[in-house]
């Protein structure tokens, strides 16, 4: 029977599993990170770091181990390779909007091949652009997507956070929170003051 692991993996949020789950099927990432959400999505099933090893196409089970880690300190980010050496990739407040400019652009189904944004179609859509960006990261566009308001429902939708559609007399109408600002900074305080060992 396998030893009980020193880090056990953190339980993953419907977002993190999600895209886990888009990424472990992808065939446009990188084979490493392709690799990284299989083992991360079997060890969330119970499987020992070896069978998880194993499920993604790799030996090592101290790699796993290190995954396991590292998904708990830094969340999807630990799918990314390390940078190997040099300034740390910083994206600019331009390159940021000229991924939430691709995002409200309606996709041609012909030439994007979907009828709506999922996180990987964006990403082929951004790196094929002649004014996009080659290596973005699905990482990037949805940590910059949610920064900007949006996040990813299970209805496969994107929800523009605060706003909501109402019935009304007159009909459909776009109806939206004053204080959804003032309710996301108030949030992010939380999430950053809360101690780490609630995550565990």
């Amino acid at each position: 029977m396998p030893a009980k692991p020193k880090d056990p993996l953190r339980p993953l949020s419907e977002q993190e599993k999600s895209v886990l789950i888009k990424i472990s099927r992808s065939m446009s990432v990188s084979a490493d990170q392709v690799a990284r959400a299989k083992a991360l999505l079997a060890v969330a099933e119970g499987k020992s770091y070896q069978q998880a090893a194993t499920l993604a196409g790799r030996k090592s089970n101290d790699a796993v181990s290190q995954l396991v880690s590292r998904f708990n300190k830094e969340g999807l980010r630990a799918l990314e390779t390390k940078h190997g050496g040099g300034p740390a990739i910083e994206y600019t407040q331009t390159q940021k909007e000229r991924i939430v400019r691709e995002f409200q652009r309606t996709p041609d189904r012909a030439e994007d091949g979907t009828a709506t944004w999922s996180l990987v179609t964006l990403q082929r859509s951004l790196r094929r652009a002649p004014d996009g960006l080659p290596h973005v990261s699905t990482y990037v566009i949805w940590q910059t997507l949610h920064d900007a308001g949006l996040s990813w429902q299970l209805d496969r939708s994107w929800c523009d956070t605060g706003k909501v559609i109402r019935l009304r007399k007159s009909g459909l109408v776009e109806v939206e929170d004053p204080d959804t600002l003032a309710k996301k900074k108030s949030h992010r305080t939380r999430i950053r003051t809360k101690p780490v060992s609630s995550f565990l």
